[in-house]
């Protein structure tokens, strides 16, 4: 049987709306990534790291800071050899670092020291004293006994923003209080510039001790170290700072920065020159 001339192709009807369909999806899916691009937030080009914008100079004073969890039953053994140590590597100018503070956490992570240093001339004095510190029989005697006690170690660098206080050594007796925060990537800039303000409510009291945010470690990490007479001037100073108009502000706008945080209540050991 001959075919005619004019022959029909049927296209069966599921075939041409998933044809139809297509189309539409690709023409909405180009209507919606050029709706999309009006609101993309495009990053500037930079030319400085952010801890080149916060600190006061990143060459000129490196902190490090250690958490020490100690076994329960070595904890007066352990402080007691901190105490016949760390002051000799603090007072020997051969070591371009200083200790600013050593304590024990009272209220938080139980049975912990705290130690922080300061490196001044940035990550050249941390080497010179690592390398010095390794040849240093007392200090590597120390470390061996040291670890005996402990149960875990870890540690930071840090830089100081520019708008806190350098610690200073202080007469006690004090608390401290260390808060520590998480922050979400990217937004310590703006955690800087909130609290380039908030600053200036905190001073009243002369509580603020330091303020620090992390290089090296848990990253985007911020600590506030902070100084009180004991828990009731604690808690009296901080609601005073509610008094002031625009520390509401600053909390609001920097809660949700944070994804978490933490607080130590710590008690000075008797070689620290914080007391």
């Amino acid at each position: 049987m001959r075919m005619s001339p004019f022959t029909y192709v049927l296209t069966p009807p599921s075939v041409f709306f998933f044809s139809r369909g297509l189309s539409a999806s690709n023409h909405r899916n180009r209507e919606d990534s050029w709706f999309k691009s009006l609101f993309v937030r495009k990053v500037d080009p930079r030319k400085d790291a952010h801890s080149h914008l916060l600190t006061k100079n990143e060459e000129s004073n490196l902190y490090k800071i250690q958490f020490h969890n100690v076994k329960p039953e070595c904890l007066d053994a352990y402080n007691q050899l901190c105490e016949e140590t760390l002051p000799s590597i603090h007072n020997d100018k051969y070591y371009p670092c200083e200790l600013v503070g050593t304590w024990n956490t009272w209220y938080g992570e139980q049975d912990q020291a705290v130690h922080m240093w300061r490196y001044r001339g940035g990550y050249p004095a941390l080497t010179e004293v690592m390398s010095k510190l390794r040849q240093n029989k007392e200090f590597m005697k120390y470390r061996e006994e040291r670890g005996k006690m402990l149960l875990s170690r870890r540690n930071q660098l840090l830089l100081e923003f520019s708008f806190w206080n350098e610690p200073i050594p202080r007469k006690g007796p004090n608390i401290y209080e260390l808060r520590s925060y998480q922050l979400r990537p990217g937004t310590m800039i703006e955690w800087g510039n909130y609290w380039a303000r908030a600053i200036g409510y905190r001073q009243h009291n002369s509580e603020a001790v330091g303020g620090f945010f992390s290089q090296i470690g848990n990253l985007y990490m911020v600590h506030h170290l902070w100084a009180y007479k004991d828990l009731e001037a604690r808690e009296a100073t901080r609601n005073a700072a509610w008094q002031h108009e625009g520390w509401d502000e600053v909390v609001y706008y920097t809660v949700p920065l944070i994804q978490h945080m933490d607080s130590r209540i710590m008690i000075p050991m008797k070689a620290s020159p914080l007391q």
